[in-house]
């Protein structure tokens, strides 16, 4: 499961020790018990809905996009042979965006403030599938809420922390953070999400200032960890009781596939500081199968191959060879700054 058991055990320990009497300073219309330290949820300043999340989405083509720069980053996800983009420059605004592909519904979730973007499968609420922004946070990430029920839920922690499902974790879909410049030529036939979103923004404009390329924060951590730079973008990694980081600016190669055992999870993961995107998938098929691999240059989608000779893209699909038509387990992963990754997951290994 993407929530690690040691942070259910610490989660469960803090809700004993809390105070049975809970503020409600936050929301008066808040559940008493927190999941989290209620101490340490700020209110963001908005307030509910003061950020509006997209419920009615509209996507135009690739070669139709003109409000983006090369070095943009946005997010991917793939439901099915269909591929969707959504630009940080629309998520900076919104930071979640509600949308049905087939018969999956989901949240693409974003913090701008902790750099994390997470999709959220939703299919299996029945009245409203759909969340919104609370207007408060934990650790400087966003804290969503489900329409269904009204229950709040940490992003980086993928779980309900209060509310009627109190406890209950959030189903991830696998998605992929790149720059626009990558994402045109791993896609140039997709669908991005428009600026025509509803709302009167100015989409040119980063509400934040200068605020990820300084060392300043917004709102207070838990914890700081000084070995890497606040802002530095990690992907990071749960395999039951640990964490990893991998540095996106160390993967020096064009694309540098690492073959690893962590946590005894057997993982391959595969970077590009040139093409600004890391990925994580575990090595054993469902069959037992235990497969290593070594990049693939020049072929994009595709960005490595299998001891079998199969071919494999970003999403984990198998493209050619003996597995085509197979799909690599995702691990338990995201893309986070430093600062938000250590303050959640205190302890967590680097890679370099």
């Amino acid at each position: 499961m993407f929530q690690s058991k040691y942070m259910k055990l610490l989660l469960i320990t803090m809700l004993v020790f809390l105070p049975f009497c809970a503020q409600q300073s936050l929301d008066s219309n808040l559940s008493a018990t927190w999941l989290i330290p209620e101490e340490e949820v700020a209110d963001g300043g908005p307030g509910k809905d003061g950020i509006a999340a997209i419920s009615n989405p509209i996507f135009i083509p690739v070669s139709e996009v003109s409000f983006l720069l090369e070095n943009d980053l946005v997010i991917g996800i793939q439901i099915g042979n269909l591929v969707r983009a959504f630009s940080h420059r629309i998520l900076d605004q919104h930071e979640i965006v509600n949308h049905t592909i087939g018969n999956t519904s989901f949240a693409l979730t974003y913090c701008p403030l902790t750099g994390t973007g997470i999709a959220w499968d939703t299919s299996e609420f029945t009245l409203d599938k759909t969340f919104g922004v609370s207007g408060l946070l934990y650790n400087s990430n966003l804290i969503a809420y489900d329409r269904e029920t009204d229950s709040n839920w940490s992003q980086m922690l993928n779980l309900c922390v209060n509310g009627e499902l109190t406890g209950k974790e959030a189903k991830p879909i696998h998605v992929v953070e790149t720059t626009w410049q990558t994402w045109k030529l791993l896609y140039p036939q997709s669908m991005i999400l428009s600026t025509d979103t509803g709302y009167s923004r100015d989409y040119s404009i980063y509400p934040y200032g200068n605020y990820k390329t300084s060392d300043s924060l917004l709102f207070s951590v838990s914890k700081l960890d000084s070995r890497l730079p606040k802002k530095e973008r990690v992907l990071g990694i749960i395999a039951g009781e640990k964490t990893t980081v991998y540095p996106i600016n160390t993967f020096d190669d064009p694309i540098k596939v690492i073959n690893e055992t962590f946590n005894d999870i057997q993982i391959v993961v595969a970077g590009s500081a040139e093409k600004n995107f890391a990925v994580s998938f575990e090595r054993k098929l469902p069959d037992g199968t235990l497969l290593s691999f070594n990049p693939v240059e020049g072929e994009l989608p595709v960005i490595m191959m299998d001891n079998e000779g199969t071919k494999w893209d970003i999403f984990g699909n198998g493209i050619s060879g003996p597995r085509a038509g197979i799909k690599l387990t995702p691990t338990s992963s995201f893309i986070a700054y430093w600062f938000a990754w250590a303050a959640f997951y205190h302890g967590t290994e680097i890679q370099f």
